[in-house]
């Protein structure tokens, strides 16, 4: 951290992970980067935020996915509030938001 309270950002990181090819070059890059734990957490996390996107309920994601509704809470407000990075991963990937009327 920064003296005035800001995280300082390493670019390198960001674009090192931006010249990967494949999803099998990024998990190999995200298993040497990170701990199981870490990892593990990391992709929970987005699996919570692709069912949110999709219109599931807290109840429903965290039996799927074991999160608490802590890590839940979390995620939906990064998503609500957030910097935009789930939603334009989740735009990219083509999660779309589940409709009202998709209930049936």
């Amino acid at each position: 951290m920064h003296k005035d309270g800001k995280r300082q950002i390493n670019a390198d990181l960001y674009k090192a992970v931006l010249l990967l090819k494949t999803p099998k070059e990024c998990a190999d890059f995200f298993e040497d980067l990170c701990t199981i734990t870490e990892l593990c957490a990391m992709e929970q996390r987005f699996e919570v935020a692709m069912l949110l996107e999709q219109g599931y309920i807290y109840s429903d994601i965290l039996e799927r996915t074991g999160a608490s509704s802590a890590t839940i809470s979390r995620v939906n407000r990064s998503l609500r509030y957030g910097a935009g990075g789930y939603t334009a991963a989740l735009t990219r990937l083509g999660v779309k938001k589940k409709s009202v009327l998709d209930n049936n």
